[in-house]
């Protein structure tokens, strides 16, 4: 064999590999691309998954069709993306919970790190932490000083058994010693009301969800739960500023795919999302949100989210919490 014909041979092999990675790039998209909103319509997620459909839609040629399949505190829309073929047409955009559900829901059908694509995360939030505007304390020092004067009295409101926010307090409570009572509600809407109406001593929750009363002066915040200071509360101290080290709570949003997708679908489809997030529209209602924009990729979401797997699900087996 002459040293031109080997030279051939070796060509024509390299491009029968890379064939397969060309015609997923050129074939894709094919047709409609779905983003399932885990959640009932009017949640961050499916705000989040509709401000993408329309830049996505123009700049992959195709229709985006958002479809809102809630259950099972956004594992039911999860399932439906880990069980379909990994061609690209079908995504899900979640939320903090779902780093919660392997802990709550044994049963879900699907295993969330080994059958999922985590292609990129947006970016997280705190919570914040506040009193009503008619007790006494202003502050977590006067908050905590009156807890412990009173243990198994106080009141924190959150939007439901096992959510983030109530796994957040348990570690507090577990952190400190504090003695508080959960009172769940079903959903952001119902804790919002019952905030505002002064049923619960402490609500918690992400600033999109109590914000407004805050900014009224109807609530007080008393601290947020990220390791650092959001820009959209620098003026509200972090847990280890109040003396409670060592907790990083942040609700987040990111979106996955199955698993064993084409490299050349995947990375077209992070590009064109960073590009849609870089939309001055865009970003400016994704900030209203109260979503602190940070997008990461495969590799970096992947590990946030085995962290948030693993902290989130010793807290639930320490705490024995179960979902509602």
């Amino acid at each position: 064999m002459t040293t031109s014909t080997r030279r051939l041979l070796l060509a024509g092999g390299a491009t029968l590999l890379a064939a397969p990675a060309l015609r997923a790039q050129s074939a894709w998209p094919s047709g409609p691309i779905r983003i399932i909103a885990p959640f009932p319509p009017g949640g961050s997620t499916d705000a989040l998954s509709r401000l993408l459909q329309q830049p996505l839609s123009q700049a992959l040629g195709v229709p985006v069709i958002v479809e809102n399949r809630a259950g099972a505190s956004g594992s039911l829309g999860t399932a439906a993306v880990a069980r379909s073929a990994p061609d690209g047409n079908t995504w899900v955009l979640v939320f903090d919970t779902h780093a919660v559900n392997p802990a709550l829901i044994p049963n879900m059908g699907f295993d969330t790190e080994r059958d999922l694509t985590p292609l990129l995360l947006f970016g997280t939030a705190p919570m914040v932490l506040t009193a009503h505007s008619t007790r006494p304390y202003k502050d977590w020092a006067a908050m905590a000083a009156a807890a412990r004067a009173r243990p198994d009295t106080l009141t924190y409101g959150t939007i439901g058994n096992g959510s983030l926010a109530h796994l957040t307090m348990a570690l507090v409570g577990r952190t400190t010693g504090l003695q508080l009572v959960h009172v769940p509600y079903r959903g952001g809407g119902p804790l919002a009301a019952a905030a505002l109406a002064g049923e619960v001593d402490l609500p918690i929750a992400t600033r999109p969800a109590i914000g407004v009363h805050v900014d009224s002066g109807t609530l007080v915040a008393l601290a947020q739960t990220g390791s650092t200071r959001s820009p959209t509360m620098p003026n509200v101290p972090t847990l280890a500023e109040c003396g409670v080290a060592g907790i990083d709570a942040r609700a987040f949003w990111g979106f996955l795919g199955p698993a064993n997708m084409p490299a050349a679908i995947k990375q077209r489809m992070e590009a064109e999302l960073r590009k849609a997030l870089e939309i001055e529209t865009v970003r400016t209602r994704v900030t209203n949100l109260g979503i602190d924009l940070e997008p990461q990729g495969e590799e970096a979401f992947r590990a946030f989210l085995s962290r948030q797997i693993r902290t989130w699900g010793q807290v639930v087996r320490e705490n024995n919490i179960r979902p509602d």
